[in-house]
């Protein structure tokens, strides 16, 4: 039962399918160049110092004795890099957290940041798609906390919910983006560049924002705007993650939407991309691309302009998974419809040998690992066999280059790795979550590689270092929540990690 005095965040708009559907057409206006905001932004500086920090979920962990209620750590950066030092520890038992912890919860269970209030610190986005409201099991929550000079604190959180139609199994909270895809006040929309909010349910993705009138008062927003069915077949559709960048040289960033088919044929994967723009009732369609349910967005050819790549997995992918590129096109009409590469481990120059089961391609994360000013893509395959152990999980780099991604310099890694610490286990999933971040700002980005099935559940998180030449697995170390004084048995670390 939660008990919760605090401002609520009310939706701004839904995402809901079936019924009567409109997406608003882009509307005419003039260019206004606004470059790449999908690697080199990763909007996670919750203390202001200038240096990426990192939220990581451990949504299976133990608190209070509530078993799968589920924490987040937040581990802080400095010019000596990540620390586990530096760090907070929230879930729903801290001071000031709206709700308490209860089995089956999920705190963590997706995570996300961005300056919803325009102060300067960024501020994080938590996810409890398991959290049950008013006698409606698994309808979900997320928690927001506020940034300051000393970092997050559960003194300064606020609650969001569907508050406009709650309902049990809609695990609100399952993925959460945070930009600008709109104004606040659309009459003036320079005046304000706060991001908001991004939720998705199972069926519904919907749209939160702060006041620009008053920093932490949250107000309602328009909810009129509802958009098309995403299911490519007759069937239904289920929602799972969530990228954001900017497709069409606006200036507003754009987000893609991915997940898979239900009903009779399911497991396929498509992605819907909308196009930002000035008020949250004109967000533009930016076209259906085929693959997901994985997604992340960056400048993979290096024109200034933000391109989508698409982790397939499901049914109909290509055999063990696949990732493929859809480039923008340089001008308002947003990313090419036929993928400018498709790569799987199959592809001339990437290791390995594609085969069922894999899930190459589950995983995405994109950042420069070189230092030469071009984004590289991480692939996680946690379903990957490592010699004869089933589902070990491994990690590749695909390195950027002028017209794009190349296997040139490809690499992969696993726990059997040398360098890398620890040993491939049966069920590891070593990959199931993938962030390059450049912790130190020395220009190249490191990997964080988790493995949420590492020791029966509990979860490890593997950094390996970046150097002139890529990742290197020399200088590899670990550390799961222990280290950071957190709940450990069957925590899951390292299941979400904020990109």
């Amino acid at each position: 039962m939660r008990h919760i005095d605090r401002a609520t965040l009310t939706a701004a708009a839904l995402f809901a399918l079936g019924g009567s559907v409109i997406i608003a057409a882009p509307a005419a206006q003039a260019v206004v160049p606004f470059p790449s905001i999908g690697w080199q932004q990763h909007n996670c500086d919750f203390d202001g110092n200038g240096y990426d920090d990192v939220l990581i979920g451990a949504p299976g962990a133990t608190v209070g004795g509530a078993k799968g209620a589920g924490y987040v750590s937040v581990q802080y950066s400095s010019s000596n890099g990540l620390s586990t030092t530096r760090k907070s520890v929230l879930h729903q038992n801290t001071s000031g957290v709206p709700g308490a912890a209860e089995a089956g919860d999920g705190f963590g269970g997706a995570v996300a940041s961005g300056d919803l209030n325009d102060d300067g610190y960024d501020d994080a986005i938590v996810g409890i798609p398991g959290e049950d409201l008013a006698g409606l099991s698994d309808a979900g929550g997320a928690v927001v906390f506020w940034g300051s000079p000393s970092g997050l604190h559960g003194s300064d959180s606020t609650w969001l919910e569907d508050t406009g139609r709650p309902r049990a199994g809609a695990n609100f909270g399952l993925a959460v983006e945070a930009a600008r895809y709109f104004a606040p006040d659309p009459a003036n929309p320079d005046a304000d560049p706060r991001d908001s909010v991004a939720v998705l349910e199972n069926d519904t993705l919907l749209f939160f924002t702060d006041s620009p009138a008053a920093a932490r008062q949250l107000k309602a927003v328009d909810t009129g705007v509802r958009a098309r069915d995403l299911s490519p077949l007759e069937t239904g559709f289920a929602f799972r993650s969530l990228s954001h960048g900017n497709y069409n040289e606006d200036s507003w960033a754009d987000l893609a939407i991915s997940g898979v088919t239900t009903g009779d044929r399911p497991g396929i994967g498509a992605t819907r991309v909308l196009h930002g723009a000035p008020g949250v009732e004109a967000l533009g369609d930016g076209g259906t691309f085929d693959g997901g349910p994985a997604v992340v967005s960056s400048d993979f050819n290096h024109d200034g302009q933000d391109d989508l790549a698409i982790g397939s997995t499901g049914t109909g992918s290509p055999l063990g998974g696949s990732v493929s590129v859809h480039l923008g096109k340089g001008d308002l009409s947003g990313l090419d419809p036929a993928p400018a590469q498709t790569w799987t481990q199959d592809s001339p120059g990437v290791p390995g040998t594609a085969e069922a089961g894999d899930l190459w391609g589950a995983e995405l994360s994109s950042g420069d690992t070189d230092g030469d000013g071009r984004p590289d893509l991480a692939i996680g395959a946690p379903g990957e066999d490592v010699g004869s152990v089933p589902d070990a999980g491994a990690v590749w780099t695909l390195r950027g280059a002028p017209g794009g991604l190349t296997a040139t310099g490809a690499r992969s890694f696993d726990q059997n790795s040398a360098g890398v610490p620890g040993a491939a286990e049966a069920s590891d999933h070593w990959g199931g979550q993938v962030r390059l971040i450049d912790a130190d700002h020395d220009g190249r980005f490191g990997l964080l590689a988790a493995a949420p099935g590492e020791n029966s559940g509990n979860g490890f998180v593997w950094v390996i270092p970046a150097s002139s030449s890529g990742l290197v697995a020399t200088g590899s170390w670990t550390y799961d929540g222990a280290r950071l004084g957190a709940p450990v048995t069957r925590a899951r670390f390292g299941a979400a990690i904020d990109d």
